[in-house]
């Protein structure tokens, strides 16, 4: 069998603030990519608890008319900034679309400082849980000094300079902010219409299978109902017995981050695409 710790190595080998654009391409597109696509989801999943931001998405109407592409666009927008880089021409031809995406409306920057912090420790957390291996220092250094970098360059202000500050403020923000409105609900509700949609078993059984990943606070920012224990315990279940099967299988040959198949908005991904062609209306 191939050498299954040799990315873990490398990573190690690296320094989290000089090299985080190689550590989270390492990281993300070949040691954890399934993690890191569905830790992202719920991550999207959780700023929808917060009555701004839910209420901003409702009235741009994008996740009722289009949400499959908002979620895509979103998706290979970041792989754009992680496979090639946030300075590379394709990263700063996607940085463009972000910000011209958010330059549309009025955010505040405290809203924008929450959501690029669950872009770091969402994946860190369900890695931390469900993942094949643990996470090293390294890695969770990575993500923070990489999607710091990218928070400047999107123009957010004041984003706190170490790894603990910013997870007190993640923290205290959703101590803060998260509470149940009628716009979190909505968003909520189209957003696990959406992860339905993906799975072939029937809507009902995909939709208290999410519910069950679901916290208690969010549960009930969003009025969504709590699921039954043995559910809860099944879903942490089989996820912990998927990184045990993970663990055998041998080291990926090629990243899984731009490429991935699953995208349904840009059929063949990337090619045949610039990261300008996402996004439009």
């Amino acid at each position: 069998m191939a050498d299954r710790f040799a990315n873990r190595r490398r990573i190690t080998s690296l320094d989290p603030e000089r090299d985080h654009v190689e550590i989270m391409r390492i990281s993300s597109g070949y040691e954890f990519p399934w993690d890191y696509v569905r830790a992202l989801e719920f991550a999207l999943f959780r700023t929808y608890c917060v009555p701004s931001i839910s209420g901003l998405l409702a009235r741009t109407g994008e996740f009722e008319r289009r949400p499959q592409q908002r979620y895509d666009d979103t998706a290979l927008l970041m792989a754009e900034l992680i496979d090639h880089g946030y300075d590379s021409p394709r990263g700063r031809e996607a940085l463009r679309v972000v910000n011209r995406l958010h330059g549309r409306y009025d955010i505040a920057n405290d809203d924008m400082r929450y959501v690029l912090s669950t872009f770091i420790f969402d994946p860190i957390e369900w890695i931390t849980r469900y993942g094949w291996r643990p996470l090293t220092d390294h890695e969770r250094l990575g993500a923070f000094h990489f999607y710091s970098a990218v928070g400047a360059r999107m123009g957010i202000k004041a984003i706190p300079t170490t790894y603990e500050s910013y997870l007190e403020f993640k923290r205290e923000y959703e101590d803060r902010h998260f509470t149940y409105s009628d716009t979190n609900r909505a968003i909520g509700r189209h957003t696990l219409d959406l992860f339905c949609s993906w799975y072939p078993a029937p809507r009902a059984m995909t939709s208290r299978a999410v519910l069950a990943m679901l916290d208690d606070r969010m549960l009930t920012a969003f009025g969504f109902p709590a699921q039954p224990r043995w559910l809860v315990r099944a879903a942490d279940a089989s996820l912990r017995l998927r990184a045990h099967a993970v663990r055998l299988l041998p080291p990926r040959r090629t990243p899984r981050l731009t490429n991935d198949p699953k995208n349904r908005t840009y059929p063949g991904y990337p090619t045949g695409y610039r990261p300008s062609d996402l996004g439009a209306p």
